[in-house]
């Protein structure tokens, strides 16, 4: 019999149903194997356990029916979302004795749903990172092999569900840090469209390209979850006040008929040509499946990398300019005088990455150089919009490789920020347009998983997940496992 830690969101509602376990017995043995590998993977910041078991206790008490695919499903919480009574972090010494008292509009729809959190998972400080390296508590690895990164910023949630200790944890993604992650882990995570998932809530790093979403091993898993995230809210203005799809109707429809672009820009220089023979494989699938796939230029994507540098640095020294040590977060002790206070609260607050990013941010919005840099970052950006918009007038979706390379070994590039920022050159592109972007699993380099991304027109993301769902029918890169769910590595 398979392990409970093994089994799909589906196949444990099952079991639920069928009365085969209970929400306790599930709560505990998920507890049971975080406690046994988080020494390994060191995925968790903080566990959630007395709470966790109650609610468990209360939803056995209720029943579960058949309806409530999601009730006492075990999640996990990447620690920039805000949870009522629960430490938040951020996964920085500036907010280490953070606990909120209410929660991010997402955690009433985790709760709305039944679903059991298990606590907060570990990431790059304030999400600003690539690789979880960032992190003011811990180095997460990555669940196939020790040795390397788990992606970032959502590297606890990734390593989570791809290690076993989780069938579903949220992260978010600014530039990449739900995709890139799970592309190095071999799971499913998805950036829905900006506006579909309410922000309230979500500590803001870069307020115009945030976006939650779910990282799960299943398409079918995915798009349950993003069912129960998706929705307006009017806490936060920049949802979106559109009806909300079932978008597991249609998983199973196919792709014959689809017409699907391959931007050449995605597949050349600077991308492993290994990881691109992977891409090269799943495209063949494709076709196969009775798809049109062809080539097309997204001409201003190359610049993708420098605009996101600056839009997002900008937006993260705003949004983090709060943390003064007198507002929130850290305060100095024995300071001479409030000046002072501010500068040591931030200097011995903030890790080395934010305030790089925060300096950067700074100099781009200073006098006399708004123009020159955030400015016209800006007008360049709504450039790489108009060429995805003229693609979508004549394709489907577009598809590419997730990350240029698989993970990299640990402390690998930390040194080098320019090396660590262009490994999101294939994801940042996706957040600059609000698109809606995913990863599925697509083969493995040096024993390595590899991503296949797919990108969706603007609230478009059932045709996202009836084209993965296809492609995770006709192949089998889902079920292969790294060796602590025993797999080969």
């Amino acid at each position: 019999m398979t392990e409970l830690f093994q089994k799909s969101v589906k196949e444990l509602h099952d079991l639920l149903v069928a009365k085969d376990i209970t929400a306790v017995e599930l709560t505990k043995a998920t507890f049971d194997r975080i406690k046994a590998t988080e020494p390994e993977l060191e995925a968790f910041i903080t566990l959630n356990e007395e709470k966790a078991l109650a609610q468990a206790a209360e939803i056995d008490k209720a029943g579960i029916s058949a309806e409530d695919v999601l009730a006492g499903i075990p999640i996990g919480i990447k620690d920039n979302i805000v949870t009522e009574d629960i430490l938040t972090t951020s996964a920085s010494k500036m907010l280490h004795n953070f606990t909120p008292i209410y929660d991010a509009t997402v955690m009433e729809k985790v709760y709305d749903a039944n679903m059991i959190p298990m606590g907060k998972l570990n990431m790059d400080e304030f999400a600003m990172g690539g690789s979880s390296e960032t992190s003011y508590y811990k180095q997460t690895k990555n669940a196939w092999d020790h040795e390397r990164v788990p992606g970032g910023s959502s590297g606890g949630s990734a390593a989570a569900v791809a290690g076993g200790q989780l069938p579903v944890a949220l992260g978010t993604d600014t530039g990449g840090s739900i995709r890139q992650p799970a592309a190095f882990n071999g799971i499913v995570g998805m950036k829905p469209t900006y506006g579909r998932i309410s922000r309230y809530g979500l500590i803001a790093f870069s307020s115009s390209l945030d976006q939650i979403g779910p990282m799960t091993r299943t398409v079918e898993d995915n798009a349950l979850v993003l069912n129960a995230l998706s929705g307006w809210d009017k806490k936060d203005s920049t949802s979106a006040q559109l009806d909300v799809p079932d978008f597991t109707k249609g998983l199973h429809d196919g792709v014959k008929g689809m017409k699907i672009a391959v931007p050449k820009e995605y597949m050349g220089e600077g991308i492993d040509p290994e990881v691109t023979a992977q891409v090269e494989k799943a495209i063949a699938t494709y076709r196969a499946l009775g798809a049109t796939v062809e080539e097309v230029s997204l001409p201003h994507s190359k610049y993708g990398v420098e605009i996101y540098y600056i839009v997002a640095s900008s937006e993260a020294s705003s949004n983090l300019q709060r943390f003064d040590g007198i507002r929130y977060g850290y305060r100095a002790e024995n300071v001479k005088d409030i000046e002072d206070l501010y500068v040591r609260s931030r200097s011995e607050g903030f890790g080395p990455e934010v305030k790089r990013r925060i300096m950067l941010g700074t100099f781009s919005l200073s006098s006399g150089f708004y123009d020159a840099h955030f400015k016209k970052a800006c007008q360049v950006r709504t450039l790489v919009k108009r060429d995805f918009d003229e693609v979508f007038k004549e394709y489907d979706l577009i598809i590419s490789p997730t990350a240029p390379t698989p993970a990299y070994k640990l402390g690998e590039n930390l040194n080098d920020p320019i090396t660590m920022y262009m490994g999101d050159l294939l994801t940042i592109p996706v957040n600059l347009a609000g698109l809606p972007g995913m990863s599925v699993p697509c083969g493995l380099v040096d024993g390595m998983p590899v991503g296949l991304q797919i990108i969706g027109k603007p609230f478009d993301e059932t045709t996202m997940y009836r084209a993965a769902q296809a492609f995770e029918t006709a192949t089998e890169f889902h079920n292969q496992k790294p060796e602590m769910l025993g797999g080969s590595k």
